[in-house]
């Protein structure tokens, strides 16, 4: 029996780290897109500084992902295991859609607002990344220990994803989008930050769990 559960806990492990070694490789999608973005239009600084932009919201998924949930295992328990792995999903989707929606925010760079369907596509693949994070987040066997940071850093997310659909409906100047979003995933990661900052001395080893 002993052998038996350190086999499955091994399984667990290999799972999550393939989890997020596909996470990464999905993320690559938005560089490919940034990429492709500048190959159909003149280079100039404009197109440049929203190519980079753009390559910043797309850190920004990885740390929110990474720096929240990635690597980290579910709760032994079924539902939770169930909902650590359907949350993917949605997750994996957001992120290449964030992907695809880069093409079109370097193609329309000199525009004075954003085409409806990019700044739909990547406000919503931002928010759907925050929520889903959050989500996933839940399901961890250090979301108890950790509750005073997650519990906020939840309220956060969902709070940073709401502005971030709301900019999808305002559809600002690409440029001005991109600043945006990468502001907006940055706050979660300010939070954390804060909390890592303030319980360090207090508490070592809470501190380091989300780092895990």
């Amino acid at each position: 029996m002993e052998d038996w559960r350190s086999c499955r806990l091994s399984v667990t492990d290999a799972l999550a780290e393939r989890f997020g070694l596909f996470i990464i490789i999905v993320l690559g999608e938005n560089v490919t897109g940034v990429v492709d973005g500048l190959a159909h239009e003149p280079t100039n600084a404009l197109t440049l500084a929203v190519g980079l932009v753009a390559v910043v919201v797309g850190f920004g998924a990885w740390w929110t992902y990474f720096d929240f949930a990635g690597h980290r295992l579910p709760r032994p328990t079924r539902a939770s295991t169930v909902q650590w792995m359907l949350v993917h999903l949605p997750l994996t989707a957001a992120v290449a859609a964030m992907g695809a929606a880069m093409v079109g925010l370097v193609e329309h760079a000199h525009d004075s607002r954003t085409p409806a369907a990019t700044a739909w596509v990547l406000c919503g693949g931002v928010a759907v990344v925050l929520c889903g994070t959050t989500v996933l987040a839940a399901s961890l066997r250090v979301w108890q220990p950790n509750r005073a940071l997650y519990r906020p850093l939840a309220r956060t997310c969902v709070a940073m994803a709401v502005v971030c659909v709301a900019f999808g409906a305002l559809r600002p100047a690409p440029l001005v989008l991109g600043l945006a979003l990468v502001l907006l995933l940055g706050v979660p990661w300010g939070v954390a930050v804060a909390y890592r900052v303030s319980h360090e001395e207090e508490s070592p080893v809470a501190a380091e769990d989300i780092r895990r």
